[in-house]
């Protein structure tokens, strides 16, 4: 009898050992880091990568372009017709909800990775720019944010982030798209309690413009989970462009004259920028766009609309969010944030200072990316994907050889050296963020396919293709020796799905 019970008492170990080995990926960037690394995995390897196989599909309807949540051996998503799933690790559905009908707000739907907590689901929704939280285990509601952006078309695209007793969030808009309303958005970003929802602070990375058309406006903060540095107390973000500059701002830039921004204003657009946790004010801003004053509706330079620039920005903000990376640089070690742009470029900056460290330009940029959706980073290299939307010629440094589709690039984490480029082997767009766990880079391809692959992390070779039927838009989370990836984009791509894939 006595050598059952230390059996079981064994046993009891054993499982709880594994559950809380198999690794959790909190939000978006898998958690306050926002490197996209699962660092606690072992199973997945450059040796078995090859054995990946299929273990279960879950249909969901259409569209899952958010990284699923892991949390406690469930996955967490939301899709594009309104739902949020759990999803047991298995396949099993745990529970599933209906935002509109929990919200009793019409057509809502979130695009955002959850932000997930022991007690705590969390998404964005995709206008109203509200964010609510679901009771994890049952999905049933517990609150929801009042409107954190009246400007019209304001939503929340940024998958937030939670720490201790807070979630920050990012605010963008749809005015640049909408000819009739743009433009007055102007972007944020804000601390909420994680207890109540109600808004703790929140802070404008541009000159107020009260409301009005004809100054300052854009700014967004759309993509990625926002870092955060718990010893330096700092938050980081990085921004969107500038819809709109006041009359002669703009006619200083038609004129090709410099110097045209004033230099005593708070002005955080295509910046990465770093925030006090406690209070909401700006550290350090580096803006890093040039003069991008561009919005979509302007982008047809034939027929321009009459609040259109005479030249239009290149559209090089960032579609992510830093990463906290530790580097040995000039012989001694330093905490820095490394964060991608649309422009291709890759910055890696001082967490305390802002200083620049070093940039790579790690392929062609377009308006598209560039580097887009999320890097990821572990301890020795720094990994991203390159859209390539324009097809321009794109160099696979260190070789010679060039591909005109998307691709994938690897960097030194210390110096920001390329060591290695891989391009898309069918040559379509590199979308999607991509994920690491143990020398194995995981990336999706934006093609009617829907292939997936994981490649060697050590020097770029293409380990193991999947398919997952549907153009890949949004990105990995790994845990257990699995990868874990939805299937679409947005309409009118396909896409109805959750994927297991695991290794043998």
């Amino acid at each position: 009898m006595a050598c059952s019970s230390i059996t079981l008492v064994i046993c009891f170990f054993l499982l709880t050992i594994c559950e809380c080995d198999q690794g959790d990926w909190t939000n978006h960037g898998g958690d306050i880091t926002n490197r996209r690394f699962q660092e606690k995995e072992h199973k997945i390897s450059p040796q078995n990568a090859h054995t990946l196989a299929q273990k279960w599909r879950f249909v969901t309807g259409p569209f899952v372009s958010a990284t699923p949540a892991i949390y406690k051996g469930v996955i967490y998503v939301p899709t594009w017709s309104g739902l949020v799933f759990a999803v047991s690790m298995q396949g099993s559905l745990v529970w599933r909800v209906n935002l509109t009908q929990i919200t009793g707000l019409s057509g809502v739907i979130s695009r955002t990775s959850p932000a997930v907590t022991k007690e705590l689901v969390i998404l964005g929704l995709l206008g109203p720019a509200k964010v609510v939280a679901l009771e994890r285990e049952t999905g049933k509601l517990v609150w929801i944010s009042q409107e954190l952006e009246e400007t019209p078309l304001a939503k929340i695209t940024m998958s937030g982030t939670a720490n201790k007793d807070a979630f920050y969030v990012g605010i963008s808009s749809d005015q640049e798209v909408n000819d009739t309303i743009c433009c007055t958005f102007q972007g944020s970003f804000q601390k909420l309690s994680l207890k109540t929802g109600a808004r703790i602070w929140k802070t404008g990375m541009l000159p107020d413009n009260h409301g009005q058309n004809g100054l300052y406006s854009g700014a967004a903060i759309w993509g990625s989970s926002p870092s955060i540095d718990e010893e330096r107390g700092l938050v980081y973000i990085a921004t969107g462009n500038l819809y709109t500059v006041p009359a002669s701002v703009q006619a200083c830039l038609d004129a090709n004259r410099t110097g045209c921004f004033p230099s005593n204003a708070t002005l955080c657009d295509d910046a990465v920028v770093a925030l006090d946790t406690e209070t909401g004010a700006i550290r350090w801003c580096n803006r890093l766009g040039g003069d991008d004053v561009f919005s979509f509706i302007c982008r047809d330079r034939a027929n321009p609309l009459p609040n259109c620039p005479s030249q239009p920005g290149p559209d090089y903000d960032f579609g992510e969010s830093p990463m906290l990376v530790t580097i040995r640089h000039r012989n001694r070690w330093r905490d820095v944030v490394v964060t991608g742009q649309k422009s291709g470029i890759v910055w890696a900056h001082d967490r305390s200072t802002g200083e620049l460290v070093w940039e790579t330009l790690a392929g062609p940029g377009s308006k598209s990316g560039g580097a887009i959706w999320g890097a990821a980073a572990d301890n020795t290299r720094i990994y991203t994907n390159i859209v390539n939307r324009d097809g321009l010629n794109f160099t696979l440094i260190p070789s010679s050889n060039v591909t005109r589709g998307g691709g994938w690039v690897a960097m030194d984490a210390n110096t920001g050296v390329i060591r290695w480029s891989t391009a898309n082997p069918t040559g379509a767009l590199a979308y999607g963020a991509v994920a690491i766990a143990n020398d194995v880079l995981f990336v999706g391809s934006f093609e009617d396919a829907g292939y997936i692959y994981a490649l060697d992390a050590r020097n770029g070779s293409i380990v193991w293709r999947g398919m997952t039927n549907a153009k890949q838009g949004g990105g990995f989370s790994v845990a257990d020796g699995c990868a874990f990836v939805g299937s679409g984009y947005m309409p009118p791509t396909t896409g109805d799905s959750i994927y297991a894939f695991c290794v043998a």
